[in-house]
């Protein structure tokens, strides 16, 4: 029986970037756009440069990215799942007794009311306290 991957597992995964040409509309992005799949690495890494006290949008998060990889957009499915590995591995390394300072300050990024935001293991208040906390 195999064991259950931890979100650390699926953090730390090797996974290779790509920007694809996309042949159909998808979701925001229309048809003949290149698209920039992110890794979880790619993501943890931008949420980390974050500043204490930034408030960044997934939307916004989706474009630095694009910009940075040469494409067009950013995939927002792989972005949404892989900014949740980022969050649920962090919260993981707090449970495992890593001060909030030393985590991945995946708040910044997460708006308290986002779908997202609902489908994190920990729930909502942890995110709403530490954007308090900063917001001091």
């Amino acid at each position: 029986m195999t064991t259950r991957k931890t979100w650390t597992d699926k953090l730390h995964e090797t996974k290779q970037a790509k920007v694809k040409r996309i042949e159909t509309d998808f979701a925001d992005i229309p048809a003949g756009s290149s698209m920039f799949i992110a890794t979880p690495q790619i993501i943890d890494g931008y949420v980390k440069q974050l500043k204490k006290g930034a408030q960044v949008n997934i939307k916004t998060l989706r474009k630095d990215l694009a910009l940075q990889h040469g494409a067009d957009y950013t995939c927002p499915v792989t972005t949404g799942i892989f900014l949740r590995i980022v969050a649920e591995a962090a919260y993981e390394n707090l449970q495992q007794g890593t001060p909030v300072s030393k985590l991945t300050p995946f708040w910044r990024v997460i708006e308290p009311d986002s779908p997202l935001a609902k489908k994190l293991s920990f729930g909502q208040d942890f995110l709403k306290k530490q954007i308090r906390a900063e917001a001091r």
